[in-house]
């Protein structure tokens, strides 16, 4: 089979994270067998790149110019720093947290161009004052990445009125002692709580 359309939709579709060539062309097959779903998909991904953009706040994903969640006053006083929209509705859909987010976008990474102004720190500070925010609460990935994003933002908010935390770390319900890494022992055993 050659369709050069068919190729292009493929390749297109092995642009997005975890989707591998085989998975790519099972996808473009079922987009190509149902016209009424290639429509449809169609129309949505048009409607989302006409409509959504980034809360002017916090940088959520929306279609307003300020979010759900930033506009409404019944959410508490603190700010959950994330590293992306998807890490931010796995905890919103938990439904732990009832406070505010800042969506990063990203970790720093000097050598890759991302500074403090693209991960949006200047919007931070402002968001910060805005709410008169009295908890930041760092809910970023334990890798290399996210620990020195962590260790930057909680360094320029030092000397601010704002308490600085992070999500607790170490090993997981369930684990074996045994097959835990150097990393995660270690942030247990420095989070370790009074029985």
């Amino acid at each position: 089979m050659s369709s050069v359309l068919f190729d292009r939709l493929t390749e297109q579709l092995q642009r997005l994270p975890g989707i591998g060539r085989k998975t790519a062309m099972r996808l473009a097959f079922n987009i190509v067998d149902s016209r009424e779903l290639a429509r449809d998909l169609s129309e949505a991904l048009q409607q989302v790149w006409q409509n959504v953009g980034e809360c002017s706040i916090c940088r959520n994903i929306t279609e307003k110019d300020v979010c759900d969640i930033c506009s409404n006053s019944s959410r508490l006083d603190s700010i959950c720093i994330v590293h992306n929209p998807a890490d931010m509705r796995a905890i919103e859909d938990a439904g732990l947290y009832r406070g505010k987010y800042f969506v990063l976008h990203g970790f720093l990474a000097p050598l890759d161009g991302i500074g403090p102004d693209e991960l949006g720190i200047d919007k931070l500070r402002k968001m910060i004052d805005r709410f008169e925010v009295d908890e930041i609460i760092l809910a970023l990935d334990s890798t290399a990445d996210g620990e020195a994003t962590s260790s930057y933002i909680a360094r320029i908010l030092e000397k601010s009125r704002v308490s600085v935390t992070r999500l607790a770390r170490g090993l997981p319900p369930g684990a074996s002692i045994e097959f835990a890494d150097s990393l995660t022992l270690s942030q247990a055993f420095q989070g370790r709580q009074k029985v």
